[in-house]
């Protein structure tokens, strides 16, 4: 199953989304606005993809925290707002990736209809 962490508010979301139902393939979208990642779900997400991958350093929350002159801890700091995570974070068994990726998509997309 393929695991899509977004908003419903981010065009790469729906980007990630649309991808994969043109395909016939089935997804499970968390929206981020609603429910944070887990501890568990962002360590297994970070073993493809770096931490400091997964944050956007270029989204409105990160500069509202001034996360940019302050030094912090990724991993506390994705977990406390999941609203700093570059999105989609779109995984699929044990490989992520994050932000618009259709490389990745493709090849997970095809894994799937193989099954």
């Amino acid at each position: 199953m393929i695991q899509i962490f977004g908003t419903k508010k981010c065009k790469d979301t729906a980007k990630a989304q649309r991808f994969f139902k043109e395909r016939g393939v089935k997804t499970q979208f968390i929206d981020l606005a609603e429910k944070a990642m887990s501890r568990g779900e962002l360590a297994a997400v970070s073993r493809s993809v770096p931490l400091e991958e997964l944050i956007d350093i270029t989204c409105k929350e990160y500069e509202k925290k001034n996360l940019k002159y302050i030094k912090h801890d990724i991993e506390e700091e994705l977990l406390a707002d999941p609203l700093l995570f570059k999105t989609p974070v779109v995984r699929y068994g044990k490989e992520a990736a994050a932000g618009y990726a259709p490389d990745a998509w493709k090849r997970w997309a095809d894994s799937e209809k193989g099954n």
